[in-house]
């Protein structure tokens, strides 16, 4: 169950549900024009960015990008700069876009809860994990760099 109970395993989940959303139960909304098109693919083009610096930042600093499993080494450097989470705000800024590609309105309600799950899920036991493992380090990390963005 561990293996599956992943960020983008959650992100399809709700990626799903927005599309079947869109295609089955428009409920008569729509924001379909070309200004929401470019905006949707901004969002989704920058949360591909975002993971891909981050990534690339754990693979320079050799630890792991498995939310589950406790890292080697605290990445402060790069996108690690500007937020302690890149990746969950890749999910975000992707399901925003997608939602908004698929013209599903009523599914915007999904970013929120998406958050909280990202948040309840992974990041308060990944900084629990951090909290033990690199202690002041991750205590000065944590008073410079904002959670999210």
């Amino acid at each position: 169950m561990r293996k599956i109970d992943v960020p983008p395993v959650w992100l399809l989940g709700f990626a799903v549900l927005a599309w079947l959303q869109a295609r089955h139960f428009p409920m008569g909304l729509s924001l379909d024009n070309g200004f929401v098109d470019l905006l949707s693919g901004v969002l989704i083009g920058g949360g591909i960015i975002l993971i891909v610096l981050a990534a690339a930042e754990f693979r320079r600093h050799r630890t792991t990008i498995i939310p589950h499993e406790t890292p080697t080494s605290l990445v402060q450097s790069g996108i690690f700069k500007r937020s302690r989470n890149p990746i969950y705000v890749g999910d975000v800024l992707i399901l925003a876009g997608l939602i908004l590609r698929f013209d599903a309105v009523a599914s915007l309600v999904l970013i929120p809860i998406f958050v909280w799950l990202l948040e309840r899920r992974f990041i308060v036991p990944e900084e629990d994990r951090m909290r033990r493992t690199f202690r002041a380090d991750f205590a000065r990390y944590e008073r410079q760099t904002r959670r999210w963005i």
